[in-house]
């Protein structure tokens, strides 16, 4: 269950399936008279996640591996946004409603604590609920085809590129280190710099046959 154990083919992922529940018989999420029979808390809810998804990326995906499945045409989500049936974004909503429905987190990988990868996305949605967020349009077109100022317009950014990269949005992200404490938060960082400064070490076969013989 390595996230990206062969090149040149999809990767191994975790996604994850949210909602939240008042009772057994009352889901949250569904609204009947709603558009796209969501409710205002499932909207918030979604949204929650989409404003933090580069704060807790280190958390659910947290290899160095982990970014070479997080890359355009391999399935796996690059983009921040939410859709009903496209399957780019990072968040897709099934179409069950009633008591099924629910929202689905694509970017999660095997390789992440489950009960840490649980905890920062809960963390992600509830301050999205707690803090009322509206939530942006969903996007229901090819976004790799999408101009940079459609791009723009509905308010998609791109995931990290790289473990170095996602540590850095963690660590500005105070909603997703209160989840996890400060302890906890102070050894991840300083373990995975660590797995950062080691890699960086590393020269790699790619490296070699691209460059040798150039310089």
């Amino acid at each position: 269950f390595m996230p990206k154990p062969i090149q040149g083919q999809n990767g191994s992922g975790m996604h994850t399936h949210q909602s939240l529940f008042r009772n057994p018989k009352e889901n949250a999420f569904f609204d009947p008279k709603a558009e796209h029979q969501l409710s205002r808390v499932a909207l918030s809810y979604i949204e929650g996640l989409l404003q933090h998804a580069r704060g807790f990326c280190a958390i659910t995906n947290p290899l160095i591996n982990s970014y070479k499945r997080l890359v355009q045409g391999y399935e796996a989500p690059v983009n921040v946004a939410w859709s009903m049936r496209n399957r780019s974004p990072l968040v897709r909503i099934p179409d069950r409603r009633g008591l099924s429905t629910r929202c689905e987190l694509r970017m999660p990988d095997p390789s992440a604590n489950p009960y840490l990868a649980l905890t920062v996305q809960l963390a992600a949605g509830l301050d999205g609920v707690e803090q009322k967020l509206e939530c942006r349009e969903p996007v229901n077109r090819n976004i790799f085809r999408m101009s940079f100022r459609d791009r723009r317009k509905y308010r998609i950014d791109e995931l990290p590129r790289d473990l170095h990269e996602a540590l850095e949005y963690f660590e500005k992200d105070r909603v997703i280190k209160d989840a996890l404490g400060e302890h906890l938060t102070e050894r991840f960082l300083e373990a995975k710099r660590e797995e950062v400064a080691q890699y960086n070490l590393q020269v790699s076969r790619w490296e070699i046959d691209r460059y040798l013989g150039q310089y």
